[in-house]
């Protein structure tokens, strides 16, 4: 099954050249990425060795023969992808970046792997700067980012041409990437879409941490990559000649391949290579000595013999050459500008016209959902912002936010909106991948019961700080008769605690819109905009300011002194101005405070929070589990909400039966003031 590629079988004429000449010794280089990876594993106590190990031929081919990446210009946007998805095994890519010549990793970057402010972390955590493009932690979410990254290019190569954007994206992957079902998402999707420019390289050990992989997978998982239409090749992961070859071949064929390379976990160490152990089992310094003599590597500690470095040094000078070149097309090509706005992420130089034409466009008299004000967003930014790719996990009607976009598919990249199936795992992910690629804005729509299939995925945009934005219909028991499975009431709860993302759920159309704006102008984290299918009645008109931008404010006072203040969210904030209507007329003075944004709100000053809040006693409304409220009540106050799930009813006879009205609004504001 493994070894060489027949002859017969390769194109010799249509082949690109072996990228650093006949001479390097790719297998010295390989050795090179396997000792520094154990002598660092040793230094720092702990760590998984059997990844690095077992690929280190397979990564030294890549970089030695294939790679385009110039280290000493980390963030050269034509650079190839290279993303660790089995990130357990970080040594393999420090040991690479340093070798390739990355200035952040260098040395004493290896001696402080696992230590606190390390680029070297315990998993990959993006340091574009230093080489490492995304962070992996949980397996499959890096694969799976890897299918946005593979999007992004082709849809950043059919607007600006391969002059321009022409480069692949490489993952080496594991065996728990592709069992976990985030993983089988991506392989469907890229096939479907037939990304040609994506390689997964797998390590094929047999080996996870419990043990073989026969104790709990039996299929045969190449077919699987064959059944969705997938480029599938075997060869033996330690046979460089067979890697490359398999290498160049994938770059020849218009399919997503996976090249399966079985390999020995852990090679090199006598005690533990193709064990269960191998994986990360506790070294002790003589399974380094043990190695060195296996391996016929006598050299000291963290050393790299002088040849071995410079054959390290000529791989790289491959994509410093092809920078070169590239440079001299981006200073000719007649879309120079927008390429360099589309990959800094700037807005148009009319961002604020466009804003507030957008706004009272979408600011209608009748009440209106506020997905479907979202829907009529999106589709007028795609003319200003047409580097925005609308991700969709079918369900472009009840959503609404395609219209006028074409669809991004395997005969079309020119369009902005990927039909992404059932696939909510992977379609969040995706949404990373394409935010840390650089160069486009994605937008993941969906209901926000689903969420918490992407909660992962989400998580690591907030935690690398990634500009995605995550926009979801069907927030609260407004869903109606689809029941409490479809009724996201404790959702809003869980993403708040979530460091890093700002939750948005817009009172109206005007907020919506500007809730969008933040978003879109926010470049250092992820931004969810919780949005009603039921009708949001408006309670504001377009104004100069973005009072969204403050997270809560004052929308009604009263018409005296206040006596009550009412905080409310989303189509909640419509009943409590019909709330301050009828307990002005039994003499209340209750002022209306819209909360969009809890996190924007925390980060105001205590002034103008004091300000907003006031001293008279408050209740909050909100069609959700109180859960974190009381950082805005205090222990008299009230809350009127949800205290367990929602139920199957029309959306009015839900919010009724709940206690969700007006005259439940009226009846608390006299216990709570004893009247």
């Amino acid at each position: 099954m493994f070894g060489s590629i027949p002859a017969h079988m390769i194109p010799d004429t249509e082949l690109p050249i072996p990228a650093n000449g006949p001479g390097a010794d790719v297998q010295a280089m390989a050795d090179a990425i396997r000792f520094l990876a154990l002598d660092s594993i040793l230094n720092a106590g702990e760590g998984h060795q059997g990844v690095p190990l077992g690929m280190a031929e397979i990564a030294a081919t890549l970089y030695a023969r294939h790679l385009k990446a110039n280290p000493k210009d980390p963030l050269w946007p034509d650079r190839d992808r290279v993303v660790l998805s089995n990130g357990h095994g970080s040594m393999l890519l420090y040991a690479l970046l340093h070798l390739a010549g990355y200035d952040h990793v260098t040395v004493d970057a290896l001696k402080s792997f696992r230590k606190l402010y390390s680029v070297c972390a315990g998993h990959p955590e993006i340091e574009q700067e230093a080489g490492i493009e995304i962070t992996t932690g949980l397996l499959g979410q890096g694969i799976a980012c890897a299918v946005g990254m593979a999007v992004a290019e082709q849809r950043l190569a059919a607007e600006f041409g391969a002059g321009l954007v022409d480069h692949r994206t490489w993952a080496f992957v594991g065996d728990g990437c592709l069992q976990e079902g985030i993983g089988q998402e991506a392989i469907s999707l890229a096939g479907h879409l037939r990304l040609g420019k994506l390689t997964f390289l797998w390590d094929d050990n047999h080996i996870t941490d419990d043990g073989d992989t026969a104790l709990s997978i039996s299929e045969d998982v190449p077919e699987r990559f064959r059944a969705a239409g997938w480029h599938v090749q075997a060869v033996d992961g330690h046979d460089i000649g067979a890697i490359d070859v398999a290498m160049r071949m994938a770059m020849l064929d218009p399919r997503p391949s996976i090249i399966a390379c079985r390999t020995v976990i852990a090679r090199g160490i006598p005690r533990l290579q193709g064990k269960r152990g191998g994986h990360s089992a506790p070294l002790v310094p003589g399974d380094a000595d043990e190695a060195r003599v296996a391996r016929g590597w006598h050299h000291p500690p963290f050393e790299v013999p002088a040849a071995v470095r410079a054959d390290w040094a000529r791989a790289m000078t491959r994509g410093a050459a092809a920078q070169a070149a590239w440079t001299e097309r981006l200073a000719t090509h007649p879309q120079a500008a927008a390429f360099r706005r589309w990959k800094a992420g700037a807005l148009p130089e009319d961002w604020d016209g466009i804003v507030a034409r957008l706004t009272r466009e979408v600011a209608t008299a009748e009440p209106h959902p506020t997905i479907a004000a979202s829907g009529e967003i999106c589709d007028a930014l795609a003319g200003h912002l047409p580097e925005t790719l609308v991700l969709c996990a079918d369900l472009e009607a009840p959503t609404d936010h395609k219209r006028s976009r074409a669809a991004f598919t395997s005969a079309e990249r020119a369009g902005s909106y990927v039909h992404c199936g059932v696939r909510e795992h992977l379609m969040g992910a995706m949404a990373d991948g394409i935010a840390a690629h650089g160069g486009l804005r994605p937008i993941n729509v969906t209901y926000l019961a689903f969420a918490d299939y992407e909660r992962p995925a989400m998580r690591m945009a907030a935690l690398m700080g990634l500009p995605a934005l995550f926009v979801f219909s069907h927030d609260s028991i407004g869903v109606g008769s689809n029941g409490p499975t479809h009724q996201p009431v404790e959702i809003l709860a869980s993403f708040r605690a979530m460091p890093n993302m700002r939750v948005f759920r817009p009172a109206d159309a005007v907020e919506t819109a500007e809730a969008w704006a933040i978003a879109l102008e926010t470049r250092d984290g992820p931004s969810l905009l919780a949005l009603s299918k039921q009708p949001a009645e408006q309670v504001r008109s377009p104004g100069a300011a973005n009072l969204t931008r403050r997270g809560a404010y004052v929308l009604s006072e009263p018409g005296c002194r206040r006596d009550l203040t009412l905080i409310a969210t989303g189509t909640e904030v419509g009943l409590a101005m019909r709330a301050q209507r009828a307990l002005a007329g039994q003499g209340i003075g209750a002022a209306v405070v819209s909360m969009p944004c809890w996190e924007l709100f925390e980060a105001q000053e205590p002034e103008y929070r004091e300000a907003v809040l006031g001293t008279a006693p408050r209740i909050a409304i909100e069609a959700a589990l109180s859960f974190g409220w009381d950082r805005w009540l205090r222990p008299a106050d009230r809350f009127i909400g949800m205290q367990g799930f929602g139920a199957s009813a029309r959306a009015d006879v839900l919010y009724d039966h709940f206690g969700l009205t007006e005259a439940s609004i009226v009846a608390t504001a006299h216990g709570l003031l004893g009247r």
